[in-house]
Parts: C-alpha cells; structure tokens; sequence
C-alpha cells in the first residue's frame, strides 16, 4: 500500500507542477522516476514516450500509465494515471467554481506568456538529453539513428506527414535494417 502512494504522490507532484503537457513533462520524469525513484530507466522512458505518441490519449497519461504497471502492475498503473490527472482536476475545477474570465486578466496573460517560454526551453533540454542517448553510441555517432533523426526532422517541419506514421516508418526502417544484418551475419 505504502508502494502505491508513493506512486500516487510522485505522479500527482509531477502532475500538479508540469506547464505544458507531456513534452515539458520529460525532464522531469526523468529526474523523478528515472535518477531519483529508479523505477524506469531513460532508455525505457524514451520508448514510452514512443508508445504514448502511437496510443490514442494524452502522452504524459499514457507515460505515467506505463511506469505504473512497470513497477505495481495493473492497479500502479491507474494509480499513476489518477495521480497525474488529480492536480489538473482540483484545478481547473476551482478556477471554473471561483473565477470567470480568469484567463482575461493581464497578470494571468503574462504569467502564461512567462510559461511559455520556460516550457520551450525545458522541451528544447529533453531533446538535447534524448538526443544525445539516442544518435550516439560510446560518444561516437551512430549512422543509422543520425540518418533517420534528419529524415524524421526534415519530414514533419516540411510536411503534413503524421508523426504517428513517421514514427511507425522510423521503426520498420530499423527493424528491417536489423534483420538484413543478421540475414548477412
């Protein structure tokens, strides 16, 4: 039981204190549930990341989802899942009870507008973390991951391409790559 509300509290601080949605989240899944809970490792929360853009729903549900079953099963992973959402709830239902407009004051406008900004940056460091364990290789660059970053890159800033199906190619270009290089070994 102690497990569970432990997951439960990590996931509703992570919830209650990430602007910005499931990307700005990243950064810090990573610092809570990878280096100071050890409950996933980076590699395995880059590839929920992966799956929760491939699965209907919000990613950083989707996310907390999976590490609650990883580490609790079944009931880890609502429990995870109500953890991330319960910040959110109590919020947006206080506001909608207590303010109308509350959007159209100034202090909130530039308070969002500061938000903004910090989740671009917090976003733009989860890249460059993500980034570096996933195109290198023992610090050397690895080609094949090089070649499909600026494939992938290239095809959603210059396309309409969906990034579910971008991802779903990505993933069968190495699958392919891999079997073609077994078939020769």
């Amino acid at each position: 039981m102690k497990e569970l509300w432990n997951l439960f509290v990590t996931f509703a601080k992570i919830g209650g204190f990430t602007f910005g949605g499931g990307y700005a989240m990243l950064p810090v899944l990573q610092r809570e549930i990878v280096e100071n809970k050890h409950w996933a490792t980076e590699e395995e929360l880059m590839d929920y990341y992966a799956i929760g853009q491939c699965t209907p729903g919000i990613i950083a549900i989707n996310t907390a989802t999976f590490i609650g079953c990883k580490y609790q099963g079944i009931i880890g992973g609502i429990i995870a899942t109500l953890g991330c959402i319960a910040p959110s709830l109590v919020i947006i239902t206080i506001i909608a009870a207590f303010l109308q407009n509350f959007a159209s004051f100034p202090v909130v406008q530039h308070a969002l507008n500061g938000i903004c900004v910090c989740v671009t940056v917090l976003i733009f460091n989860a890249v460059i973390r993500l980034g570096r364990k996933s195109l290198f290789r023992k610090e050397k660059p690895n080609p094949l991951a090089v070649s499909i970053a600026v494939f992938v890159f290239a095809a959603a800033l210059f396309t309409d391409i969906s990034t579910v199906f971008l991802i779903i190619i990505s993933g069968i270009i190495c699958v392919a790559i891999r079997k073609m290089g077994e078939a020769k070994a």
